[in-house]
């Protein structure tokens, strides 16, 4: 996320320092012209900044915004691209009063992490949630809203309560439904498995190729909405499981029914969003 926002900035933002603590990162930044300056300490790529954008897993942008304070004693703003809101709003809130500071989210993404999958192109024309917090002032969000134009996002303020809970649903839980259904093909440990797997089993399987440690965080900082959310998925899958062992037609064909009826509502009205925003 960090380094597609780099390169969808990079022709746009004055000035650009990368921090991160692979060399390997810092020189292709640096040679693609991501960054104007890649160094590996913190200290040092924040000790100018006028806005820090925090895009690491979760619990490490807590760490960093617990350290800020003493990094930059002067304050500055600060966003973040984190998955989870509500515990980044909260340490947020707890800046002292000198920081201007506004959560955010991305609504896109891929499995695969790191610097080699940044795209210039990733945030254009979809939704980017902010969240405000105490510390969320004019300037901040001037400066965000200006940044989301510049890459093409459109932004979507939610409380940091209500993104944890709509996060969870569309995209915590579709990552556990993935990991669970790889583990269970793999564990069958039958060679014709991947012969026969074609489309349905790519498309559903594909996000458990994501960051392990991104997933951790995420599920560790979000636990009460996605165990609803797991609640509320297991009580269908027992619900259809029933269906099955019972041999209960009427209800399967319903049950199968309503699921598609309810993907085409949702299909029509992603249509329908993306053709107000032209």
């Amino acid at each position: 996320m960090g380094g597609s926002l780099a390169l969808a900035l990079k022709d746009k933002a004055n000035y650009i320092t990368g921090v991160d603590h692979h060399a390997a990162t810092r020189q292709q930044a640096l040679a693609e012209g991501a960054v104007d300056l890649a160094v590996k300490d913190l200290a040092t790529g924040v000790a100018e900044a006028d806005l820090i954008i925090l895009a690491t897993p979760v619990r490490s942008i807590l760490a960093i915004l617990r350290d800020l304070p003493a990094l930059r004693p002067d304050g500055c703003m600060v966003f973040d691209l984190g998955s989870t809101k509500l515990a980044i709003n909260e340490a947020m809130a707890e800046l002292p009063e000198h920081f201007g500071a506004l959560g955010g989210h991305p609504m896109c993404g891929k499995e695969t992490a790191g610097y080699g999958a940044a795209d210039a192109d990733l945030f254009q024309d979809r939704t980017f949630i902010l969240t405000r917090n105490k510390r969320s002032t004019q300037d901040v969000e001037e400066l965000v809203l200006a940044i989301l134009d510049e890459i093409g996002a459109n932004p979507l303020f939610l409380s940091s309560q209500h993104h944890d809970q709509l996060a969870a649903t569309v995209s915590h839980l579709p990552y556990l439904a993935s990991a669970a259904l790889m583990r269970v093909a793999s564990e069958q440990e039958d060679p014709t498995m991947w012969q026969t797997s074609a489309s349905g089993f790519r498309d559903v399987s594909r996000l458990a190729g994501s960051d392990p440690h991104m997933l951790l965080d995420i599920l560790l900082t979000n636990k009460g909405a996605v165990l609803e959310q797991l609640q509320a998925y297991t009580e269908e899958l027992a619900a259809v499981k029933q269906f099955i062992r019972e041999g209960n037609e009427d209800g399967l064909a319903d049950w199968l029914s309503s699921a598609q009826r309810r993907y085409i509502g949702y299909r029509q009205a992603k249509k329908a969003m993306e053709s107000d925003k032209r």
